[in-house]
Order: structure tokens, then C-alpha cells, then sequence
């Protein structure tokens, strides 16, 4: 065994016995808690305001103050040259609980979401890669600048033809191995910059740039709930975007490619209709009590222009769509096969200037489009969001998030093994019994997992030194076979021996081929 070998096993035995990062250790003053342990972030705050909110229950506790006094300590250690390195800023600042998150959440979401505490934020990396478990709720008939109800209406889209059915087929082509564009409110960056802040500032992204899709997978995808129109409690956003802010949207989001097939032949009937009302009223323009008129003159080669518009126009209410006109590229002219205009289904519960005025304090109407919830289990990299505006265009219209659950990421599940939110206004004697509890499974799982790698360190580094005395044995026995039977017999020898031992080394097999060759020469 060379030297360069036992400089590696030591090197190894002494990796062995190292602690993990993130066990608990023991000072004077008493255990300090570190690891990992989750907490079911609420609805309508940032995983980082949960973090602060986190900070300001750990930082007076009396199970935090150890780790006060092991990290006052180790400053108090620094060289005269460690502090001098030290940045200004983050020497004045008061000393907080280090805490970090293994994996942002939306505002509008709730669920799991995973902490790191002290040298625990050292493991928080592993929780971007596994899978996670999420429920949300889908609503169609609009898209919005965000994906979700957050954000402002950029479009919308006719939706009284979505059906279960529809959905459930259309579910099929985002299980498994898929390509996602992440939204415009996203993390991601272009040119150093990332995309939300170019969608907060109404800019359109650089010239030549785009929002590239990333291959994901979904392990699963179901639908657990369909809800009619009407029927449930979820609601399209009231902000309604500018049209320059529907513009950028138009052409960052991809809402010019949306409609599918179904919504072209939609759109050719309306515009057939829509030619034949006109046709009919030029007919009825010519008679006059069902008599027909003589032409007061010739008439001309050139378009007769349109009557001007009245003065004051009678207002729409917010969030309606006129039937005549459209307010973006991706809305749809309705009428009747007689004809008629009328009015599509999805807007005759939207009130006009002609009906009874109703009360500023009155409860809001049902939407009525129909929602659908959804349950998954996707890898990481995966915006919920975006499956929902996808979704939407798949079965023809649009749709928005309007709830999302995260139930699972790793092995922390909701319920199971997380820390209520509002367990930290009931006290240090509700939480830190949890905490702790939580803290010293994970502690322990780690140490469980670092008996395991050193026992397979162990295992690799027998089944190595086999190899190797495996590889020698074989070379001998094939020499001395060799020589009683021949050159001509060294190599099939050979081959006896690697049946027997299973462990030659290729390199030793090489060794025995050369030496046969030079003996048969």
C-alpha cells in the first residue's frame, strides 16, 4: 500500500469522526439547538416576514440563549485580523438567530416551509432539490399579470365551455416529463436582472431576450374538486391593467398564441353571424313599415361613414366587457345564430347603468366561472402557477391561481411534523417544547445518515482492497497454471480465475494479456 493510500484512509477515518454541522452541542451555559424544522407559513405575508417574525420570538427565548453565548464566544476568539475583515455594516448589527429558508413561498401561498437554524442553514440546499407536495385551486375565464389573483387583468376569455371532462383530458399532457416557462413574477434573471423587477417596473424585457421554458417532471397530478360557477368563493382580481401594461403582457406572457383550435372555429362562427346581423339590418334599413322604399338617389361607390358615437356614452361597470367592442386581442365577439347580438353568458352577471343600482355595501356576486382544485407531487424548479395559466389556455380560455398549499417538501409534511404559525403569539411554553422536539429528530436523523455513510465508506474500502488482493491472486494463479500447461493455456487461465474471484482488476487482466503475447511471439 503506497503512501499517497494511507495519507487518504487517515484523511478519511478523520472525516469519520467529525460532527455534523448541524447536531446540537453543549456549552456551560447549556445545549445549543441548531438543524432544521418547518413551519406552516399563512396567507398574505413573505417567507422572508416569516423569518423576521420567527427572529423576534427565538431571539428573547430562554432556548436560544446557548446559541447567544456559543457565538458571542466565538467573536470574542476572532484575531485582530478576523475582525478587521469583518464588514463594518454586519458588526453593527445586533446579534439575531441565524435563520434561513430552504425554499421560498408565495405571498397568496400557505403551507410547509422550511427553516434552518444556526449551522442547520448549512443543509437548507438539499430541500431545493427534492420534491414537493402542493394543492391549489384554478380559476378560469381570466389571466393576469402575476398568474394569479394578486396581480391585475391583462386578458379575458369566454369559459361557459370548460367542463370537467375537458379539464381531466387535458391533464394528461402535464404528467411527467414536461417543459414550463416560469411566469413573469419570477426569481429568474435576464441580463443580471430579475424578471419580477422588470414586471414591477413595466418594462418589456431586452431586445432578443425571452422567458425560457426549463424541463421539469410530475410525478403527479390529479384533480380532487370541480366547482361550477357560482358555486364557490374564489374571485377574479378587481385592479384591471392599463393597455400598455396588457401590450408588454401580451407579448411576455404568450397570450396571442392561446387560442386553441376550438377557439378559432368559436371565433370564425361569430364573424359569419356577426356578417349576417349586418346584412339583415341593411335589408331592414330599406323598407319602411314592411314597404319597400325607393333609392332617393344614386347610390355612391364610396363607404357611407358611421354616425358618431353620442356625447356621454353610457358607462360600463368595472370588469365588464362591451358586446360590441373588445378590450384585448384574446376576447371573442358573441352572437346568436339568428343574427342577434347577445350577450355571452359569462358577462350577464355583470350590472350595467340600465339596471337597479346596488348598494356600495353589498356582498360581491358568486363568479361565475367554474374553478377546479388540483393536488401534485413536481420537482423543483416548478411554478404552480404557470400549470395554471397553462392549463387555462389548454382547454381553451384562461385561468389564474387563486389558492395554493404547499402539504409537503422532503420529509416535512403539513400536520405531521411543522410548527403552527400561530403557535409563536401563544408563548415560548407553546413553541420551544416543538421546536425542540423538532431540532433533536433532525439532529438525529443526521446522525443516523453519517453512521450509514461511514459504514458504506467502510463496506467501499473492503470491496476495494478485495479487488486488489483479487486482482494479484489472479495474476499469480494464472502464471503458475501458465507454466504448467503452457503458454498457450495463460490467458484461458486467466479467465478461470477472474470466473472464480469475480474481482480482477482490468488492469491486471491487461497485465496477464500482454504477458501471453509476448510468450506466444
Amino acid at each position: 500500500m503506497g503512501g499517497r493510500e494511507l495519507l487518504w484512509r487517515s484523511l478519511k477515518s478523520i472525516g469519520n469522526t467529525l460532527t455534523p454541522a448541524t447536531m446540537t452541542s453543549s456549552t456551560s451555559n447549556g445545549t445549543v439547538h441548531e438543524g432544521v424544522f418547518a413551519i406552516n407559513k399563512p396567507t398574505g405575508i413573505t417567507s422572508a416576514q416569516v423569518i423576521r417574525d420567527v427572529q423576534t420570538h427565538f431571539n428573547p427565548s430562554h432556548l436560544f440563549k446557548p446559541w447567544f453565548a456559543q457565538e458571542q464566544a466565538k467573536k470574542d476568539a476572532e484575531t485582530h485580523n478576523q475582525r478587521k475583515k469583518r464588514n463594518n455594516w454586519k458588526a453593527r448589527q445586533q446579534l439575531q438567530v441565524k435563520i434561513g429558508h430552504g425554499g421560498t413561498l408565495d405571498p397568496l401561498a400557505t403551507g410547509v416551509l422550511i427553516l434552518g437554524v444556526g449551522n442547520g442553514t448549512k443543509s437548507l440546499n438539499q430541500f431545493l432539490a427534492c420534491t414537493k407536495s402542493y394543492e391549489t385551486v384554478l380559476l378560469f375565464g381570466a389571466a393576469t399579470d402575476s398568474y394569479d389573483t394578486e396581480g391585475k387583468i391583462v386578458a379575458r376569455k369566454p369559459y361557459a365551455h370548460v367542463t370537467r371532462e375537458m379539464v381531466e383530458e387535458k391533464l394528461a399532457q402535464f404528467r411527467g416529463k414536461i417543459m414550463q416557462r416560469p411566469p413573469i413574477f419570477s426569481a429568474k434573471r435576464i441580463q443580471g436582472k430579475r424578471l419580477y423587477e422588470y414586471a414591477r417596473e413595466g418594462l418589456p424585457l431586452p431586445e432578443g431576450y425571452k422567458i425560457e421554458e426549463c424541463a421539469l417532471e410530475v410525478q403527479e397530478l390529479e384533480m380532487t374538486e370541480w366547482m361550477e360557477g357560482g358555486s364557490h368563493a374564489y374571485q377574479w382580481p378587481e385592479a384591471e391593467a392599463a393597455k400598455a401594461e396588457k401590450d408588454v403582457a401580451a407579448k411576455v406572457l404568450h397570450l396571442e398564441r392561446e387560442a386553441s383550435v376550438d377557439d378559432a372555429e368559436r371565433d370564425k362562427v361569430a364573424v359569419d353571424t356577426t356578417s349576417g346581423a349586418k346584412r339583415k339590418r341593411a335589408e331592414e334599413a330599406e323598407t319602411v313599415n314592411g314597404v319597400a322604399t325607393e333609392p332617393t338617389g344614386a347610390p355612391s361607390p364610396k363607404r357611407t361613414k358611421s354616425p358618431p358615437p353620442p356625447p356621454n356614452p353610457e358607462p360600463v361597470a368595472s370588469g365588464a366587457i362591451p358586446v360590441a367592442t373588445a378590450t384585448t386581442s384574446t376576447d371573442t365577439t358573441f352572437a346568436s345564430t339568428s343574427g342577434v347580438e347577445e350577450v355571452p353568458p359569462e358577462q350577464q352577471h355583470m350590472p350595467t347603468t340600465t339596471e337597479q343600482p346596488q348598494p356600495a355595501a353589498a356582498a360581491k356576486s358568486p363568479c361565475p366561472a367554474p374553478a377546479v382544485r388540483l393536488r401534485m407531487t413536481v420537482t423543483s424548479g416548478f411554478y404552480v402557477r404557470s400549470l395554471c395559466h397553462d392549463l387555462g389556455a389548454a382547454v381553451g380560455s384562461l385561468g389564474i391561481m387563486a389558492a395554493l398549499v404547499r402539504t409537503r417538501q422532503g420529509d416535512f409534511e403539513l400536520g405531521v411534523n411543522t410548527l403552527w404559525y400561530e403557535d409563536l403569539a401563544l408563548g415560548e411554553g407553546v413553541w420551544a417544547p416543538k421546536v425542540e422536539g423538532m431540532l433533536e429528530r433532525w439532529n438525529a436523523g443526521e446522525k443516523r445518515m453519517a453512521a450509514k455513510g461511514r459504514e458504506g465508506g467502510a463496506e467501499e474500502e473492503g470491496r476495494r482492497e478485495e479487488e486488489e488482493d483479487g486482482g494479484v491472486a489472479g495474476v499469480g494463479s494464472a502464471r503458475a497454471l501458465a507454466e504448467d500447461g503452457g503458454a498457450e493455456d495463460t490467458a484461458a487461465a486467466a479467465e478461470v480465475v477472474e470466473r472464480r474471484s469475480g474481482q480482477a482488476k482490468p488492469a491486471a487482466r491487461a497485465r496477464v494479456r500482454r504477458n501471453t503475447s509476448s510468450e506466444e511471439d
